[in-house]
């Protein structure tokens, strides 16, 4: 009986959706009574389905939001945290998006942004005093990911600033060295380089590094080159890493940029990370004095503790490459239409979606973690690289599907994929290769050094 009167509610609700002109329109053209005699046939889940169909009436389906965050990380953040992602968020949206193609195209670096940039306030955002905001690793990797969700190349630079240059002071520094450069780093009035790869030693700088250190009394002269560095045209300070010519251990110098015999060229003609001012560096006699050496730097293993931290950084800006590309293309999917359809409604290309979203899943739930390591004091070398490994593999994967979706178009600057495609060949080279990450992971879980 209960079932019976159930599907009487449900048949009045069906009849009172019923556009009885429309009716008679449509007796023209079907037999009405054999449409009643299936609908009186049809069992509750199928009527149910019937009624939800008539009652969208043919509206316009409201899409979901889009939005990379399939697990909701960005919920497991503090309000504060939260509020401070959303304002990075916007600043990249409204300062950096408009602009970032042309200077791109360019090659040139924005100058203009960095009074924007500084104001708000996230330089050094790990770091204790100096002006610094005192955040989480986790917030850094957030802050990172964001920036890369617009453009790789400010996140570059903020990585570089932030972390390699005012990281090595911070972490390595004398009191009087972290006083004089790290307030003025914090609020952007000084701008920091990193140098340590060279022209022929990439991977190898732990043991093979060109450019030497010979002390004199109080002074150290420099010699050598530098290449891929990372803001050297327009820094003020480059943290300088050099072999010591008497103890063969691998030393740090604060490199003033007016400093006899230090000279600059900018490299051209890259096809990745064209906004980064990366320079080949050469020093000739550079002479520094001893208050600028790195007062803790005593060793590439101190060189590490740098990396180990920044590396981090490098697999959280992987991400946001992938999540960049990932949004761009499930937009366009549902924007361009073929065969009468939007194409996102195909089941190549969901598939492709689908995949794509998987795997910037899978990354960001690992650096995650990655940065909750880090703020209990827990992160090893072996951790970070093998999020360094995964997410920069994981991106090129991302990005390849998101311009594949976009057909042609995903080559023109415009739509904003192909960057993110380009720029994840270098997010995948620098900081390590995969090759040498690999092996740092591979020793720590055999307990054998594979390294020549």
């Amino acid at each position: 009986m209960a079932g019976t009167f159930a599907k009487l509610k449900q048949a009045y609700q069906l009849f009172k959706t019923i556009d009885f002109k429309m009716l008679a329109k449509l007796s023209e053209k079907i037999d009405l009574s054999q449409v009643m005699t299936t609908v009186a046939q049809l069992d509750e889940n199928q009527l149910n389905g019937l009624m939800k169909m008539l009652g969208s009436r043919g509206g316009k389906k409201k899409s979901p939001p889009i939005d990379g965050d399939f697990y909701d990380l960005g919920g497991r953040l503090s309000p504060e945290d939260r509020a401070l992602q959303l304002k990075v968020r916007a600043f990249m949206e409204t300062e950096i998006q408009p602009i970032v193609n042309e200077y791109w195209l360019k090659a040139e670096f924005p100058f203009e942004i960095i009074p924007k940039f500084a104001a708000l306030n996230i330089c050094g955002v790990t770091y204790d005093g100096y002006g610094c905001p005192n955040r989480s690793y986790l917030m850094e990797g957030v802050i990172a990911m964001e920036m890369a969700r617009v453009d790789a190349s400010i996140a570059t630079f903020f990585g570089v600033q932030s972390g390699l240059a005012m990281g090595s002071i911070y972490m390595l520094g004398s009191q009087a060295q972290k006083d004089e450069w790290l307030p003025g780093m914090q609020q952007l009035k000084i701008i920091g380089a990193f140098g340590l790869t060279e022209p022929e030693v990439g991977s190898g700088a732990a043991g093979g590094l060109t450019a030497t250190a010979k002390r004199e009394g109080d002074t150290w002269i420099l010699n050598g080159q530098k290449k891929w560095i990372g803001n050297a045209t327009f820094a003020d300070v480059t943290v300088m890493w050099a072999r010591d010519l008497d103890d063969n251990q691998v030393k740090g110098f604060l490199l003033r940029k007016d400093t006899p015999g230090l000279s600059v060229e900018k490299i051209h003609d890259k096809m990745a990370l064209r906004i980064v001012q990366n320079g080949l560096i050469t020093m000739k006699d550079c002479r520094v004095a001893e208050a600028d050496r790195l007062q803790h730097a005593n060793g590439f293993k101190d060189t590490s503790r740098v990396l180990r931290m920044t590396r981090a950084g490098v697999a959280w800006e992987a991400v946001g490459c992938a999540r960049g590309a990932y949004e761009n293309a499930l937009a366009y999917t549902r924007s361009r239409k073929q065969f009468g359809k939007p194409i996102a409604a195909f089941q190549l290309i969901q598939g492709h979606l689908v995949e794509m979203l998987a795997n910037l899943t899978a990354m960001q739930t690992m650096v995650y973690r990655l940065s909750e390591l880090q703020d209990a004091g827990a992160l090893k070398d072996e951790h970070a690289s093998l999020a360094k490994v995964f997410c920069t593999m994981r991106t090129r994967d991302v990005v390849s599907r998101a311009r594949e979706v976009m057909g042609g178009n995903g080559i023109l600057l415009e739509y904003n994929v192909a960057r993110f495609v380009a720029d994840a060949e270098a997010i995948y080279s620098y900081e390590g290769t995969k090759e040498i990450n690999s092996l740092i992971v591979g020793r720590a879980i055999t307990g054998m050094s594979a390294f020549v």
